[in-house]
C-alpha cells in the first residue's frame, strides 16, 4: 500500500514538473519573441541616431549610408542571436553551423564577395562622392549611391546605370567633378581665305556672352588642325560639369550664327580631277560641292 502511494506521489511530481517545463518553454519562447521585437525597434532607433550624428559632422552621403546599413545589419544579427539564446537554443552550435554554411556559400558566391570588398574599397578610398560626374567601366553618369554589391548612376538623359562594384575598381575611374570644373572644346572650321582674327573674335564673343561660361580661367581660341580645305579653330572654355552638354550645344549654335553674320562660311570639300587621254595632254577639272541653301 505504501509503495503504491509513493509511486503515485512520484508520478504526480513528474507530471507537475513536466507541465512546469512546458510552461517554462512557452514563457521562454514568448520572452524571445518580445526580446526580438524590442531589439529590432531599438536597432532602428540607434541607426537613426547614428545617421543624425553623421549628418551633423558633414560626412559624405555615400559613406553615411554605407555605415548606416552596416550598423543596422550588425545590430540585427546580435539581437537575433540574443533572442535565440534566451529561448534556449544552443547558439554555440548554431554559430558553428552558420559558419560552415557561410563558408560554403562564400565559395559559391565569390563574385558577390568580390563586389562587397570592392564596395568597401570605394567607400574607404572615396574616388568619387554622391553627385559627382564620373566615367567608369566605359560609362558616364552622375553618382547616386554606392551599395554593398552595386553602384547606381544616372545619365544626362535620365537613364539609370547599375554597375557591379568589382567592375568599377577593376577599371580606370575618371572623375569629372573632383576639380570643380571642366574644359569644353568646341571646334569650328573656316576657309584659308577667311580672316582668322575675325573668326577668333567671334568665338570669344560667343563664349563671353554665355552666362554659364566661367570668366576664370578665361576662354581662348587656338588653331587645332590644318587640312586640305579648311582651318579648324578650337574654342576652349571652362564650365561646370553639370552644364557641359547644354553649354556645348549653345556655343555651337551661337558660333554658327556669329560666323554667318560676319560672312564666314564653312569651307566646302573640293577635289581636283585630272583626265589623261592617250596621246594628249592632261585636262584638269575642279569639282566643288554645291553650297548649302
Amino acid at each position: 500500500m505504501l509503495a503504491t502511494l509513493m509511486a503515485d506521489v512520484v508520478a504526480s511530481a513528474e507530471a507537475l514538473a513536466g507541465r512546469a517545463m512546458e510552461h517554462e518553454w512557452v514563457w521562454r519562447l514568448l520572452g524571445a519573441i518580445a526580446l526580438a521585437l524590442v531589439g529590432l525597434w531599438l536597432c532602428r532607433r540607434v541607426v537613426r541616431v547614428l545617421d543624425r550624428v553623421l549628418s551633423r559632422v558633414e560626412m559624405d552621403a555615400i559613406l553615411r549610408g554605407f555605415l548606416r546599413n552596416l550598423a543596422y545589419a550588425a545590430s540585427v544579427v546580435v539581437v537575433l542571436i540574443a533572442a535565440l539564446d534566451f529561448a534556449g537554443v544552443p547558439t554555440t552550435s548554431l554559430l558553428a553551423v552558420l559558419g560552415t554554411v557561410a563558408l560554403g556559400i562564400g565559395l559559391a558566391v565569390k563574385d558577390s564577395l568580390s563586389n562587397i570588398a570592392s564596395g568597401v574599397m570605394l567607400i574607404v578610398l572615396r574616388p568619387f562622392r554622391a553627385g559627382d560626374v564620373v566615367q567608369v567601366a566605359g560609362l558616364e553618369g552622375t553618382v547616386d549611391s554606392v551599395r554593398i554589391f552595386q553602384t547606381h548612376l544616372h545619365t544626362a538623359d535620365n537613364r539609370t546605370i547599375i554597375l557591379p562594384n568589382s567592375q568599377i575598381t577593376a577599371s580606370p575611374i575618371v572623375n569629372h567633378s573632383l576639380r570643380g570644373g571642366r574644359r569644353l572644346d568646341v571646334a569650328m572650321a573656316v576657309g584659308y581665305d577667311d580672316d582668322l582674327g575675325i573668326a577668333r573674335t567671334a568665338l570669344l564673343e560667343v563664349a563671353r556672352a554665355n552666362p554659364r561660361v566661367r570668366a576664370e580661367p578665361a576662354p581662348d581660341v587656338v588653331v587645332s588642325e590644318l587640312t586640305d580645305a579648311k582651318v579648324v579653330l578650337q574654342l576652349r572654355a571652362w564650365v561646370s560639369p553639370d552644364d557641359l552638354p547644354a553649354v556645348r550645344a549653345e556655343l555651337q549654335e551661337a558660333a554658327w550664327q556669329r560666323f554667318v553674320a560676319r560672312g564666314l562660311r564653312a569651307p566646302t570639300p573640293q577635289r581636283q580631277v585630272q583626265v589623261f587621254h592617250h596621246g594628249a595632254g592632261a585636262a584638269g577639272f575642279e569639282l566643288q560641292a554645291p553650297d548649302a541653301e
